[in-house]
């Protein structure tokens, strides 16, 4: 069963930064074969899209207009993890944060495709 782990979450004041990074905890997956999401779920509301960053390339990247111009992200398919770059952060961001994989390369930016999922960190952004 492959599992995939996020770290880097946190509490932050408005306007700074942090940098979420998941990997997969079993040593025979790699993630160059799938399409890495990111996704983020608030208390009361439905999962929703942040990012996400197409199979082996990296190089086609999604985000949501929430956060584009402020969230990165990145893979390194070498190291077989993928980064989100969190920075300008509002308080509005507040979320448990999701990494997810998927074989897909289209409708990647809802959470149908992705098929393996991680257990989530906390963001937290204080005003």
């Amino acid at each position: 069963q492959v599992q995939l782990v996020e770290s880097g979450g946190g509490l932050v004041q408005a306007g700074g930064s942090l940098r979420l990074s998941c990997a997969p905890s079993g040593r025979t997956f790699s993630i160059s074969s799938y399409t890495m999401g990111w996704f983020r779920q608030a208390p009361g509301k439905e999962r929703e899209f942040v990012a996400s960053a197409i199979s082996w390339s990296g190089a086609i990247t999604y985000y949501a207009d929430s956060v584009k111009g402020r969230f990165t992200i990145s893979r390194d398919n070498a190291k077989n993890t993928v980064d989100l770059q969190m920075n300008s952060l509002k308080p509005e961001d507040t979320a448990v944060y999701y990494c997810a994989a998927s074989p897909y390369r289209e409708g990647v930016t809802t959470t149908r495709p992705y098929v393996y999922w991680g257990q989530g960190t906390q963001v937290t952004v204080s005003s």
